[in-house]
């Protein structure tokens, strides 16, 4: 009887895998399982994200990636809920090298104290990964966020290691581009806008548990900026342009510009206030 043979009809006992105790069976996870996250978890304020997320929220002491073609393209309509949460029990939130400073004023009505918000203001690619490492060295910072654009896999991989012992959140923003490429972090979201009004559209790409064929689609938007659509028909309409607020001011005429706004109901918005 040759090797193989011999294999085959052998005794399968003898490699079935023994079952485990259960205090290590809890430990780990099979992919079309959901897994289970050690540390704390933020609700994130959309019930339909929540409940994709492992343990129903933002994970704590890790590192979320959030990817996007463009950054300012939705991610303070996206963490605003987690972060006010966190700020009202007394929390704080640290910017490190974000691309556009920050509006006080509407963070305020979403319920982030300014007073609560530090930026810190870094351009170079080692100078935002020193200044990220050292955030998440302070436990006194709840939440850290991080614009890494230039950012490897190696020191994706060091800012998952100082994530563990970070007791709060750390998300890292980097561009689309490398949603194929591996990464360290254990939940990794692409960001976009939808179609008009321009509801969020998460694409889960990693997480621990199964793979999502479909996006989550999240209609949020901030205060005040609601107030815009004055009807729920506009949201029934999306090609239509949103209706004009009789509060905003008419001006005879607009500097010309030579970038075309990407998005055909902001233009008639743009004509509309020209008229």
């Amino acid at each position: 009887m040759s090797a193989l043979q011999f294999l085959v009809h052998a005794d399968r006992s003898a490699i079935t895998p023994a079952v485990l105790p259960p205090h290590l069976a809890a430990l780990v996870w099979q992919g079309e399982a959901m897994g289970h996250h050690q540390a704390p978890v933020v609700a994130s304020g959309h019930a339909a994200l929540d409940a994709v997320l492992p343990d129903g929220g933002w994970p704590c002491q890790t590192l979320t990636e959030i990817l996007q073609a463009q950054a300012g393209l939705g991610e303070w309509r996206l963490l605003a809920p987690a972060l006010a949460r966190l700020v009202a029990q007394g929390g704080s939130v640290l910017l490190v090298g974000a691309p556009q400073l920050p509006y006080l004023p509407a963070l305020a009505r979403e319920g982030v104290r300014p007073d609560r918000v530090i930026r810190i203001d870094v351009e170079g690619a080692a100078e935002r990964l020193w200044a990220t490492e050292q955030a998440l060295k302070a436990h006194c910072v709840t939440a850290v966020l991080s614009w890494l654009p230039q950012a490897r896999a190696e020191q994706i991989r060091r800012l998952q290691a100082c994530a563990g012992r970070h007791p709060g959140l750390f998300f890292a923003f980097r561009p689309a581009r490398v949603a194929q490429e591996s990464s360290a972090a254990p939940l990794r979201l692409h960001l976009t806008l939808g179609p008009c009004p321009h509801p969020l559209e998460v694409h889960v790409i990693k997480r621990r548990g199964p793979l999502l064929a479909d996006p989550i689609v999240l209609p949020h938007w901030p205060l005040g900026v609601a107030d815009l659509w004055r009807s729920p028909a506009s949201s029934a309409h999306p090609q239509a342009s949103p209706p004009l607020p009789a509060s905003v001011p008419r001006h005879a005429s607009r500097p010309p510009t030579s970038r075309t706004v990407p998005h055909a109901e902001l233009d008639g918005l743009a004509a509309r206030l020209e008229a």
